[in-house]
């Protein structure tokens, strides 16, 4: 008996034994197949010569797996469907439909893009491995140059060579002043930040852009600057201040849109100011050189595109 050589199979090896073993009869077989009989029947004796041993015996019925030919028919179903598996599996992740990514925020950027752009791509790609982390702009910078994310939304931070990086979109960021809907100051409109110097605040550390335009505009308009601060980078500090307090807190329009208006249940309200309050943009930032997966490309195509509609409809 000469040895069997399995290793030989080919893919259309395995199609003609499944087919064969299904059909009963080598003509249709074939003719699925888009072969013709001779050549299916050529196939099957290269196949029986590797193997070794006949895989089907003819009958009145037609053709009848021997006991090797249905061991390889119910291995070919596995090996054949793991193929076409991996064939679907490499196309998704060649579209951008699977795969892991991982991306930094500023707050207003997490919760006005990001996630609208996770909700987009989830519908195309339910099982891609989406990691979204919310920091500020000196954090996700640095972590970006580390590896550990594909992209961020943030700004260059001082000192940082911004030749180091691909700069895409750019959005503005508005800032809203929240209170607890209890606070003296609701019901009042077209407020100063004088009317407001004397209240205890709750915001980021000083050198934070959304803070920094915040001084800004009490500079400009010749306030004093609030002297009763508690400086925090959590929401959920921020949130519990103004529960507890008649604090103020300076929140992206995007933060505030959710807390205020999309969350009535926060008792939270966004106070009517005088002067807007706008920080420096912030953009999509990559590595420059770096290739994104073609999951984290889609992701940034979504992000992109949320940017431009964005952007349309405010004006800027």
């Amino acid at each position: 008996m000469s040895e069997a050589r399995i290793d030989r199979l080919q893919p259309k090896h395995l199609s003609l034994i499944r087919s064969i073993s299904e059909l009963g009869q080598l003509s249709l077989a074939a003719q699925a197949l888009a072969l013709t009989q001779p050549a299916a029947s050529r196939m099957l004796s290269e196949i029986e010569r590797d193997v070794g041993s006949a895989i089907f015996t003819r009958t009145p019925k037609g053709m009848e797996p021997t006991a090797v030919g249905s061991a390889l028919a119910r291995r070919a179903q596995n090996v054949l469907e793991e193929m076409r598996e991996a064939a679907r599996e490499i196309d998704a992740i060649r579209r951008g439909l699977t795969g892991k990514v991982r991306v930094g925020a500023v707050t207003g950027g997490a919760v006005g893009y990001v996630v609208p752009a996770i909700q987009q791509l989830k519908a195309e790609a339910e099982t891609a491995d989406l990691y979204v982390d919310v920091a500020s702009s000196g954090e996700l910078i640095r972590d970006l140059l580390s590896g550990q994310y594909d992209f961020v939304l943030g700004r260059i931070p001082s000192g940082v060579d911004a030749r180091q990086f691909n700069l895409e979109g750019g959005m503005m960021e508005e800032v809203e002043l929240v209170v607890h809907q209890s606070h003296p100051l609701v019901n009042v409109d077209l407020l100063t930040v004088a009317d407001m110097a004397h209240f205890p605040w709750v915001m980021q550390a000083p050198g934070a852009p959304l803070r920094q335009a915040v001084e800004s505009v009490f500079v400009e308009q010749g306030a004093p600057i609030p002297s009763n601060i508690v400086n925090t980078t959590s929401l959920l500090v921020m949130i519990a201040m103004l529960a507890a307090s008649n604090a103020i807190a300076p929140m992206s329009r995007e933060v505030s849109d959710l807390l205020c208006r999309q969350t009535a249940t926060a008792g939270l309200y966004s106070l009517k100011l005088e002067t807007p309050i706008v920080v420096m943009p912030y953009h999509l930032i990559t590595v420059a050189g770096k290739r994104l997966s073609p999951i984290a490309a889609r992701l940034r195509d979504l992000l992109l595109a949320e940017f431009n509609a964005r952007g349309k409809l405010r004006g800027f």
